[in-house]
């Protein structure tokens, strides 16, 4: 009868219908669960990136200090330099006269 056709067609859409809702659960899920999965990964990721970034922080506040540390001692050590350069240039111009004079003093007594 047209009336059983209808409430078999009705039945067949629910069935239809209630197997198409189970296979977008399944699918909603999985999809679900690759997400909760992907946050927790990301989440670690994070929490790791800030640590190294705190620690290289710390490394690059150390360096940034060492750096100035050092270059006090280049600016002293340049200093020496230059001090110990004209005290060079004193002692050779001190020989460079004391020569001559020994020179002229050796030829006077070889004259003599």
């Amino acid at each position: 009868t047209p009336v059983q056709k209808v409430i078999q067609l009705l039945e067949n859409m629910l069935s239809k219908g209630k197997g198409e809702k189970h296979a977008e659960q399944v699918q909603f899920a999985a999809f679900k669960q690759f997400c909760d999965d992907t946050a927790v990964e990301k989440k670690r990721s994070i929490k790791e990136a800030e640590e190294t970034i705190e620690v290289l922080k710390a490394d690059i506040g150390k360096y940034v200090s060492d750096a100035a540390q050092l270059t006090k001692e280049i600016a002293g050590h340049d200093e020496d330099v230059a001090v110990w350069t004209g005290d060079k240039k004193a002692a050779t111009k001190v020989r460079d006269i004391e020569k001559a004079d020994y020179g002229t003093l050796h030829q006077d007594y070889s004259e003599s």
